[in-house]
Protein backbone atom coordinates (compact mmCIF):
# COMPACT_ATOMS: atom_id res chain seq x y z
CA UNK A 1 0.00 0.00 0.00
CA UNK A 2 2.86 2.33 0.82
CA UNK A 3 4.39 1.72 -2.60
CA UNK A 4 1.10 2.64 -4.30
CA UNK A 5 0.84 5.88 -2.32
CA UNK A 6 4.45 6.73 -3.16
CA UNK A 7 3.87 6.13 -6.86
CA UNK A 8 0.68 8.24 -6.77
CA UNK A 9 2.47 11.09 -5.04
CA UNK A 10 5.30 10.96 -7.59
CA UNK A 11 2.79 11.05 -10.46
CA UNK A 12 0.87 13.99 -9.01
CA UNK A 13 4.15 15.90 -8.62
CA UNK A 14 4.70 15.91 -12.38
CA UNK A 15 2.86 16.97 -15.53
CA UNK A 16 1.62 14.02 -17.63
CA UNK A 17 1.93 14.08 -21.41
CA UNK A 18 -1.03 13.35 -23.68
CA UNK A 19 -1.25 9.75 -24.86
CA UNK A 20 -1.31 10.89 -28.49
CA UNK A 21 -1.23 13.94 -30.70
CA UNK A 22 -3.11 12.57 -33.70
CA UNK A 23 -6.65 11.22 -33.94
CA UNK A 24 -8.42 9.80 -36.96
CA UNK A 25 -11.91 10.34 -38.27
CA UNK A 26 -11.99 7.54 -40.79
CA UNK A 27 -8.95 8.04 -43.03
CA UNK A 28 -8.61 11.73 -42.07
CA UNK A 29 -5.97 12.52 -39.40
CA UNK A 30 -6.79 15.29 -36.91
CA UNK A 31 -3.53 16.68 -35.59
CA UNK A 32 -3.33 18.67 -32.37
CA UNK A 33 -0.29 20.53 -33.69
CA UNK A 34 -2.21 21.80 -36.72
CA UNK A 35 -5.23 22.75 -34.60
CA UNK A 36 -3.00 24.79 -32.27
CA UNK A 37 -1.42 26.62 -35.21
CA UNK A 38 -4.85 27.41 -36.67
CA UNK A 39 -6.17 28.59 -33.30
CA UNK A 40 -3.15 30.85 -32.87
CA UNK A 41 -3.66 32.40 -36.32
CA UNK A 42 -7.33 33.10 -35.56
CA UNK A 43 -6.47 34.79 -32.25
CA UNK A 44 -3.71 36.86 -33.88
CA UNK A 45 -6.07 38.09 -36.62
CA UNK A 46 -8.86 38.87 -34.16
CA UNK A 47 -6.64 40.84 -31.78
CA UNK A 48 -4.76 42.51 -34.61
CA UNK A 49 -8.02 43.68 -36.20
CA UNK A 50 -9.22 45.22 -32.92
CA UNK A 51 -5.92 47.01 -32.39
CA UNK A 52 -5.78 48.23 -35.99
CA UNK A 53 -9.28 49.73 -35.86
CA UNK A 54 -8.55 51.33 -32.47
CA UNK A 55 -5.56 53.05 -34.05
CA UNK A 56 -7.80 54.50 -36.76
CA UNK A 57 -7.29 51.88 -39.47
CA UNK A 58 -9.95 50.58 -41.84
CA UNK A 59 -12.01 47.59 -40.74
CA UNK A 60 -11.17 44.35 -42.52
CA UNK A 61 -7.62 45.36 -43.38
CA UNK A 62 -5.96 42.82 -41.07
CA UNK A 63 -7.88 39.96 -42.66
CA UNK A 64 -6.77 41.14 -46.11
CA UNK A 65 -3.17 41.28 -44.91
CA UNK A 66 -3.47 37.82 -43.38
CA UNK A 67 -4.50 36.37 -46.75
CA UNK A 68 -0.97 37.15 -47.94
CA UNK A 69 1.01 36.94 -44.69
CA UNK A 70 -0.21 33.57 -43.38
CA UNK A 71 0.69 31.37 -46.37
CA UNK A 72 3.98 33.23 -46.82
CA UNK A 73 4.68 32.74 -43.12
CA UNK A 74 3.95 29.01 -43.18
CA UNK A 75 6.31 28.52 -46.11
CA UNK A 76 8.97 30.67 -44.46
CA UNK A 77 8.65 28.84 -41.15
CA UNK A 78 9.08 25.49 -42.84
CA UNK A 79 12.07 26.69 -44.89
CA UNK A 80 13.82 27.99 -41.77
CA UNK A 81 13.28 24.67 -40.01
CA UNK A 82 14.48 22.60 -42.97
CA UNK A 83 17.57 24.79 -43.47
CA UNK A 84 18.61 24.89 -39.82
CA UNK A 85 17.86 21.18 -39.24
CA UNK A 86 18.74 19.92 -42.69
CA UNK A 87 20.28 16.70 -41.32
CA UNK A 88 16.75 15.48 -40.61
CA UNK A 89 15.84 15.48 -44.29
CA UNK A 90 19.00 15.18 -46.35
CA UNK A 91 21.83 12.69 -46.37
CA UNK A 92 22.23 8.96 -46.40
CA UNK A 93 19.06 7.12 -45.46
CA UNK A 94 16.94 10.30 -45.40
CA UNK A 95 13.94 11.10 -47.56
CA UNK A 96 14.02 14.74 -48.78
CA UNK A 97 10.29 14.60 -49.50
CA UNK A 98 9.70 14.53 -45.74
CA UNK A 99 10.66 18.21 -45.76
CA UNK A 100 7.23 18.87 -47.28
CA UNK A 101 5.36 17.16 -44.43
CA UNK A 102 4.58 20.28 -42.44
CA UNK A 103 1.88 18.37 -40.55
CA UNK A 104 4.58 16.36 -38.77
CA UNK A 105 5.74 19.51 -37.01
CA UNK A 106 8.70 21.77 -37.57
CA UNK A 107 8.15 25.51 -38.08
CA UNK A 108 10.86 28.07 -37.40
CA UNK A 109 9.33 31.28 -36.04
CA UNK A 110 11.94 33.55 -37.63
CA UNK A 111 11.40 32.11 -41.07
CA UNK A 112 7.67 32.59 -40.54
CA UNK A 113 8.15 36.21 -39.44
CA UNK A 114 10.59 37.02 -42.27
CA UNK A 115 8.58 35.60 -45.15
CA UNK A 116 5.28 36.54 -43.49
CA UNK A 117 6.53 40.14 -43.47
CA UNK A 118 7.06 39.92 -47.23
CA UNK A 119 3.46 38.82 -47.67
CA UNK A 120 2.28 41.58 -45.32
CA UNK A 121 4.34 44.15 -47.26
CA UNK A 122 2.66 43.14 -50.50
CA UNK A 123 -0.78 43.49 -48.91
CA UNK A 124 0.06 46.81 -47.24
CA UNK A 125 1.30 48.31 -50.50
CA UNK A 126 -1.88 47.19 -52.24
CA UNK A 127 -3.85 48.94 -49.51
CA UNK A 128 -1.56 51.98 -49.35
CA UNK A 129 -0.84 51.68 -45.64
CA UNK A 130 2.48 51.64 -43.72
CA UNK A 131 3.85 48.21 -42.85
CA UNK A 132 5.43 49.36 -39.52
CA UNK A 133 2.02 50.47 -38.23
CA UNK A 134 0.47 47.16 -39.24
CA UNK A 135 3.32 45.28 -37.54
CA UNK A 136 2.67 47.25 -34.35
CA UNK A 137 -0.99 46.30 -34.40
CA UNK A 138 -0.21 42.62 -34.98
CA UNK A 139 2.70 42.19 -32.54
CA UNK A 140 0.81 41.13 -29.37
CA UNK A 141 -1.38 38.74 -31.35
CA UNK A 142 1.65 37.13 -32.95
CA UNK A 143 3.34 36.33 -29.64
CA UNK A 144 0.05 35.01 -28.21
CA UNK A 145 -0.26 32.81 -31.31
CA UNK A 146 3.23 31.50 -30.58
CA UNK A 147 2.13 30.64 -27.05
CA UNK A 148 -0.87 28.71 -28.37
CA UNK A 149 1.33 26.96 -30.92
CA UNK A 150 3.59 25.66 -28.13
CA UNK A 151 0.67 23.52 -26.96
CA UNK A 152 1.16 21.61 -30.21
CA UNK A 153 4.66 20.66 -29.02
CA UNK A 154 3.07 19.34 -25.83
CA UNK A 155 0.77 17.03 -27.79
CA UNK A 156 3.64 15.99 -30.06
CA UNK A 157 5.78 15.29 -26.98
CA UNK A 158 8.73 17.23 -28.38
CA UNK A 159 11.11 20.11 -27.68
CA UNK A 160 11.60 19.43 -24.00
CA UNK A 161 14.61 19.85 -21.75
CA UNK A 162 16.81 17.60 -19.64
CA UNK A 163 15.76 15.44 -16.70
CA UNK A 164 14.48 17.29 -13.64
CA UNK A 165 13.12 16.48 -10.18
CA UNK A 166 11.18 19.75 -9.94
CA UNK A 167 7.47 19.45 -9.12
CA UNK A 168 6.47 20.65 -12.59
CA UNK A 169 8.60 18.11 -14.44
CA UNK A 170 7.00 16.71 -17.60
CA UNK A 171 6.42 12.98 -17.90
CA UNK A 172 7.23 11.69 -21.39
CA UNK A 173 6.14 8.25 -22.52
CA UNK A 174 7.06 5.70 -25.14
CA UNK A 175 4.60 5.85 -28.01
CA UNK A 176 3.86 2.90 -30.29
CA UNK A 177 2.77 2.96 -33.90
CA UNK A 178 2.01 -0.59 -35.13
CA UNK A 179 2.05 0.43 -38.81
CA UNK A 180 5.43 2.18 -38.55
CA UNK A 181 7.52 1.44 -35.43
CA UNK A 182 9.86 4.36 -36.18
CA UNK A 183 7.02 6.90 -36.38
CA UNK A 184 6.64 7.88 -32.73
CA UNK A 185 4.91 11.15 -33.61
CA UNK A 186 1.81 9.34 -34.82
CA UNK A 187 1.99 6.68 -32.12
CA UNK A 188 0.03 6.16 -28.93
CA UNK A 189 1.36 5.81 -25.38
CA UNK A 190 0.25 2.41 -24.08
CA UNK A 191 0.70 1.73 -20.40
CA UNK A 192 2.47 5.06 -19.80
CA UNK A 193 5.96 3.58 -20.04
CA UNK A 194 8.31 6.52 -19.30
CA UNK A 195 11.28 7.37 -21.50
CA UNK A 196 14.71 7.14 -19.80
CA UNK A 197 15.02 10.89 -19.06
CA UNK A 198 11.45 11.32 -17.78
CA UNK A 199 10.46 13.60 -16.11
CA UNK A 200 11.98 16.50 -18.03
CA UNK A 201 11.88 20.29 -18.09
CA UNK A 202 8.70 21.36 -19.97
CA UNK A 203 10.46 24.01 -22.04
CA UNK A 204 7.36 24.38 -24.22
CA UNK A 205 5.51 25.52 -21.07
CA UNK A 206 8.29 27.91 -20.09
CA UNK A 207 8.08 29.56 -23.50
CA UNK A 208 4.27 29.60 -23.45
CA UNK A 209 4.24 31.48 -20.13
CA UNK A 210 7.05 33.79 -21.23
CA UNK A 211 5.22 34.64 -24.47
CA UNK A 212 2.04 35.57 -22.63
CA UNK A 213 4.12 37.82 -20.37
CA UNK A 214 5.67 39.49 -23.43
CA UNK A 215 2.19 40.07 -24.88
CA UNK A 216 1.08 41.83 -21.67
CA UNK A 217 4.26 43.91 -21.61
CA UNK A 218 3.85 44.99 -25.22
CA UNK A 219 0.17 45.93 -24.81
CA UNK A 220 0.92 47.89 -21.62
CA UNK A 221 3.90 49.76 -23.12
CA UNK A 222 1.98 50.59 -26.30
CA UNK A 223 -0.96 51.97 -24.33
CA UNK A 224 1.17 53.98 -21.91
CA UNK A 225 3.73 55.42 -24.33
CA UNK A 226 1.71 55.37 -27.60
CA UNK A 227 4.50 53.68 -29.52
CA UNK A 228 4.56 53.79 -33.29
CA UNK A 229 6.69 53.30 -36.42
CA UNK A 230 7.37 49.64 -35.68
CA UNK A 231 8.55 50.14 -32.09
CA UNK A 232 5.83 47.87 -30.68
CA UNK A 233 6.99 45.10 -32.99
CA UNK A 234 10.61 45.74 -32.02
CA UNK A 235 9.68 45.47 -28.34
CA UNK A 236 7.98 42.14 -29.06
CA UNK A 237 11.07 40.83 -30.85
CA UNK A 238 13.37 41.95 -28.03
CA UNK A 239 11.13 40.45 -25.35
CA UNK A 240 10.64 37.17 -27.14
CA UNK A 241 14.30 36.63 -28.01
CA UNK A 242 15.37 37.42 -24.43
CA UNK A 243 13.28 34.47 -23.28
CA UNK A 244 14.07 32.23 -26.21
CA UNK A 245 17.79 32.61 -25.45
CA UNK A 246 17.69 30.88 -22.07
CA UNK A 247 14.89 28.48 -22.97
CA UNK A 248 16.76 27.32 -26.08
CA UNK A 249 19.81 26.60 -23.92
CA UNK A 250 17.69 24.16 -21.88
CA UNK A 251 16.38 22.11 -24.81
CA UNK A 252 17.87 18.72 -25.59
CA UNK A 253 16.42 18.05 -29.05
CA UNK A 254 18.77 17.66 -32.00
CA UNK A 255 20.05 20.96 -33.37
CA UNK A 256 22.98 22.32 -35.35
CA UNK A 257 25.61 24.30 -33.45
CA UNK A 258 27.90 27.20 -34.29
CA UNK A 259 30.88 27.82 -31.99
CA UNK A 260 29.31 25.56 -29.41
CA UNK A 261 25.90 27.28 -29.34
CA UNK A 262 22.65 26.19 -30.97
CA UNK A 263 21.73 28.10 -34.13
CA UNK A 264 18.58 29.51 -32.54
CA UNK A 265 20.63 30.86 -29.64
CA UNK A 266 22.75 32.88 -32.07
CA UNK A 267 19.60 33.99 -33.89
CA UNK A 268 18.11 35.19 -30.62
CA UNK A 269 21.24 37.16 -29.72
CA UNK A 270 21.43 38.90 -33.11
CA UNK A 271 17.73 39.68 -33.31
CA UNK A 272 17.63 40.99 -29.75
CA UNK A 273 20.45 43.44 -30.54
CA UNK A 274 18.78 44.48 -33.81
CA UNK A 275 15.41 44.98 -32.12
CA UNK A 276 16.87 47.17 -29.37
CA UNK A 277 18.73 49.27 -31.94
CA UNK A 278 15.59 49.73 -34.04
CA UNK A 279 13.50 50.58 -30.98
CA UNK A 280 15.91 53.39 -30.06
CA UNK A 281 16.43 54.74 -33.58
CA UNK A 282 12.74 54.64 -34.55
CA UNK A 283 11.94 56.97 -31.66
CA UNK A 284 13.45 59.77 -33.75
CA UNK A 285 10.61 59.42 -36.26
CA UNK A 286 8.30 61.20 -33.83
CA UNK A 287 4.84 60.41 -32.48
CA UNK A 288 2.71 57.45 -33.52
CA UNK A 289 1.36 57.48 -37.08
CA UNK A 290 -1.65 59.74 -37.61
CA UNK A 291 -4.94 57.80 -38.01
CA UNK A 292 -5.54 59.20 -41.50
CA UNK A 293 -2.38 57.48 -42.75
CA UNK A 294 -3.88 54.11 -41.82
CA UNK A 295 -6.94 54.38 -44.06
CA UNK A 296 -6.85 51.98 -46.98
CA UNK A 297 -6.64 53.73 -50.32
CA UNK A 298 -9.39 51.54 -51.80
CA UNK A 299 -11.92 52.74 -49.19
CA UNK A 300 -13.65 56.06 -50.06
CA UNK A 301 -12.59 58.90 -47.83
CA UNK A 302 -16.24 59.77 -47.24
CA UNK A 303 -16.77 56.39 -45.56
CA UNK A 304 -13.86 56.98 -43.26
CA UNK A 305 -15.13 60.51 -42.50
CA UNK A 306 -18.59 59.09 -41.84
CA UNK A 307 -17.15 56.61 -39.39
CA UNK A 308 -15.24 59.40 -37.72
CA UNK A 309 -18.34 61.64 -37.55
CA UNK A 310 -20.34 58.73 -36.13
CA UNK A 311 -17.72 58.16 -33.46
CA UNK A 312 -17.66 61.87 -32.60
CA UNK A 313 -21.47 61.92 -32.43
CA UNK A 314 -21.44 58.93 -30.08
CA UNK A 315 -18.87 60.65 -27.89
CA UNK A 316 -21.01 63.84 -27.81
CA UNK A 317 -24.10 61.91 -26.76
CA UNK A 318 -22.10 60.14 -24.09
CA UNK A 319 -20.80 63.46 -22.77
CA UNK A 320 -24.32 64.95 -22.64
CA UNK A 321 -25.66 61.86 -20.90
CA UNK A 322 -22.94 62.10 -18.29
CA UNK A 323 -23.40 65.86 -17.77
CA UNK A 324 -25.36 67.44 -14.89
CA UNK A 325 -29.12 67.97 -15.31
CA UNK A 326 -28.74 71.71 -15.97
CA UNK A 327 -26.42 71.08 -18.89
CA UNK A 328 -28.73 68.43 -20.39
CA UNK A 329 -31.75 70.76 -20.01
CA UNK A 330 -29.84 73.52 -21.80
CA UNK A 331 -28.96 71.15 -24.63
CA UNK A 332 -32.60 70.05 -24.92
CA UNK A 333 -33.87 73.66 -25.02
CA UNK A 334 -31.41 74.49 -27.75
CA UNK A 335 -32.53 71.50 -29.81
CA UNK A 336 -36.20 72.60 -29.66
CA UNK A 337 -35.61 76.19 -30.77
CA UNK A 338 -37.30 77.26 -34.01
CA UNK A 339 -35.04 76.63 -36.98
CA UNK A 340 -33.67 79.65 -38.82
CA UNK A 341 -34.82 80.49 -42.34
CA UNK A 342 -32.92 78.76 -45.11
CA UNK A 343 -31.11 81.95 -45.98
CA UNK A 344 -29.64 82.13 -42.50
CA UNK A 345 -28.54 78.48 -42.26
Amino acid sequence: MADVNTASAAFLATIPSPDQGVWHIGPVPIRAYALCIIAGIIVAIWLGERRWVNRGGTKGTVIDVAVFAVPFGLVGGRLYHVITDNQLYFGEGKNPLNALKIWDGGLGIWGAIALGAVGALIACRRRGIPLPAMADALAPGIVIAQAIGRLGNYFNQELYGAHTDLPWGLEIYQRYNPTNPDDFLNGIAIGHVPLPDSPVHPTFLYELIWNLGVALLVIWADKKFRLGHGRVFALYVAGYTAGRFWIEMMRTDTANHILGLRVNVWTSILLFAAAIAYFVLAAKRGPREAPETLWSKDVPREDADADSDSAESSETHAEVAAAPDTVRDSAADKATEDPKPDAEK
